[in-house]
């Protein structure tokens, strides 16, 4: 089989680390499925993989805060006959506030987004892997997902789900030719925040890392068929001191960083 037979399907690819995973894909000559809701987006992202890297690319536009939507990108990817090879988990979102004033429509959706799109596309995909006895699967956690996150506590508490279940997956899948690699970037330099509504977070004004470079370390880490990989060494120390601290004691460091800017 050719290399550009290669199939990766990526969500959340028209922007921040999905985009960049895509073109890493891409320029190694992967044909791309790439999912996200705006359409427009989609076409542009494919017309410049394409034009760039001359590999096949294929558009879906679903609504993944939507249970069923993760249901019908399989359905499609197997109504095309692809075989996907590699399965990119990334799209998911947040929500800043404190969890008494939040809206819990907009936190189900998250839920939804950033947990059951996940472990919906896996399962539709893993199965065939399984079979096949080869496949990568890469998903997006966080190093959120390592400690408590006041102000976020929703989206940390689903990284710390996504990072859990990952280890427990790549624990059952040992031996069966298929690797689970989890990417834990911290603040990246992405429409997150926006999303979020966090501009007035006082993390808006550390040093955010730079998309390109957290989507070449989930990339090599994927590749290398590794287990986990924190992007950065200033998110290992964060990590390295919440493994020796109580958890307490991490929600309160935690709640001071992303505290409300009093210049605001």
């Amino acid at each position: 089989m050719s290399g550009m037979e290669k199939y990766a399907l990526i969500t959340g690819a028209t922007s921040g680390i999905g985009y960049e995973l895509a073109k890493l894909f891409a320029k190694d000559q992967y044909n791309l499925v790439i999912v996200a809701r705006n359409e427009k987006e989609l076409n542009n992202c494919s017309n410049e993989m394409k034009q760039q890297y001359g590999v096949n690319v294929i558009t879906i536009a679903k609504d993944l805060f939507k249970r069923e939507s993760p249901f019908e990108v399989y359905d499609e990817v197997k109504s095309r006959g692809l075989k996907i090879d590699v399965l990119v988990n990334d799209a998911g979102q947040g929500q800043y506030g404190e969890f008494k004033d939040t809206d819990i429509n907009r936190e189900l959706d998250i839920i939804q987004l950033n947990i059951g799109a996940y472990i919906t596309l896996t399962k539709c995909f893993l199965r065939e892997m399984v079979d096949r006895k080869e496949g990568k699967i890469l998903n997006v956690a966080s190093i959120a997902g390592k400690m408590p996150g006041p102000y976020q506590s929703v989206y940390h508490g689903t990284k710390a789900f996504v990072q859990s279940w990952s280890e427990a997956l790549r624990s059952e899948l040992k031996d069966s030719g298929v690797t689970v690699t989890s990417l834990l970037p911290g603040a990246t330099e992405t429409d997150f925040f926006n999303k979020a509504q966090m501009q007035n977070s006082k993390i808006m004004q550390e040093d955010m890392s730079d998309p390109a470079d957290v989507a070449k370390d989930g990339y090599d880490a994927l590749m290398a068929g590794k287990d986990m990989i924190i992007s950065g060494m200033k998110n290992k120390m964060q990590v390295g001191m919440a493994n020796v601290m109580p958890d307490s004691t991490v929600a309160d460091k935690t709640k001071k960083q992303q505290e409300p800017s009093k210049n605001q």
